[in-house]
């Protein structure tokens, strides 16, 4: 039950720090296209 609890609360903290954080930073937008090789895999 207490392992149960433990992993609750880490994931409510990394969604938490990920929600608050994820807001903060402003996108980049890609600037210059890249060139894909075609491989026939």
């Amino acid at each position: 039950m207490t392992i149960v609890v433990l992993c609750v609360l880490a994931i409510a903290v990394i969604l938490g720090v990920a929600w608050y954080d994820g807001g903060r930073q402003e996108q980049r937008l890609i600037v210059e296209p890249v060139s894909m090789t075609e491989s026939n895999s």
